[in-house]
């Protein structure tokens, strides 16, 4: 490694090249920010939305909610992100936005949207049901936007407290598989770092890169996340301090560069503290 790529305070993740696994304005983002870090971001999308199978009831449920007919709209992913930005769906003043997350709460600001909610404590569907309920003693109108695998946590605690509650699939995941050139940097080491921000990235991470290097940095945005990923096989590096980005970003800059040894100690162990973690 050159002096020009070591890291520095104020770039800590010099000479590091960091998978973003997802696209769009939520991985641009990724990308600037990793940047901003001194890193070589590479977007290699793994997973994305395919259409769900009730286009129909997605599109009433988009339109009455540009009606302005739902108090409050529940976004539970940066996927569905993804489906409300490509359906260019309208959220009126009136209804207020609630996200799982600061990660899902990103993505719908990158894209233009307003956030009115984000859990304080629990980033789960449980959580945000749980203020929800708190902030709304009177009965509400609310549309849950969801994949087809999700469980509908959200959905039945809403109902169970008297909220009028309009569940929808809006869309379904699927793996999209990298090019031939991301999965040999993957496999020979020169990719550094791996960002797995949800289950179904994880999945496709240990799907798409069986063999992946041993000095290869696995980092999870979340506990839950850290969960699926070593369910799906992985072994998770580090664990985000809270459930953002940033803090994801931060954490993968205090390991030394893989394939760094003679310049800087070899990694070991994993930072692992509890975090919130969104659906």
């Amino acid at each position: 490694m050159t002096t020009a790529s070591r890291p520095t305070p104020d770039k800590p993740l010099g000479g590091w090249r960091v998978l973003v696994p997802r696209g769009g304005p939520w991985g641009d983002a990724v990308a600037a920010s990793l940047r901003r870090q001194g890193a070589t971001p590479v977007i290699a999308p793994l997973i994305n939305f395919a259409p769900t199978n009730d286009k129909a009831t997605l599109d009433e449920a988009l339109a009455d909610l540009a009606a302005g007919r739902f108090d409050w709209l529940t976004v539970t992913s940066a996927t569905t992100v993804d489906v409300l930005y490509a359906y260019r769906a309208t959220i009126p003043a009136r209804t207020k936005v609630a996200a799982v997350g600061e990660t899902t709460a990103a993505a719908l600001l990158a894209v233009g949207y307003r956030v009115d909610l984000v859990p304080e404590e629990d980033n789960s569907a449980a959580g945000m049901a749980e203020q929800l309920i708190a902030l709304e003693p009177e009965p509400r109108d609310v549309l849950t936007l969801r994949s087809e695998i999700a469980k509908p946590v959200l959905t039945r605690m809403l109902a169970e407290a008297g909220h009028r509650v309009r569940s929808v699939v809006a869309y379904r995941t699927v793996g999209v598989p990298v090019t031939d050139r991301i999965a040999q940097d993957v496999r020979s080491g020169r990719i550094n770092a791996i960002l797995v921000t949800s289950g179904s990235v994880a999945d496709q991470v240990h799907a798409q890169f069986p063999d992946l290097p041993g000095e290869t940095l696995v980092a999870a945005i979340g506990p839950r996340t850290a969960k699926d990923a070593r369910r799906a096989g992985l072994s998770v590096d580090v664990i985000a301090e809270t459930q953002t980005v940033e803090a994801l970003i931060d954490a993968v800059g205090r390991f030394p560069l893989p394939h760094a040894a003679d310049e800087f100690a070899p990694r070991t162990g994993t930072i692992s503290v509890a975090a919130p973690e969104r659906d």
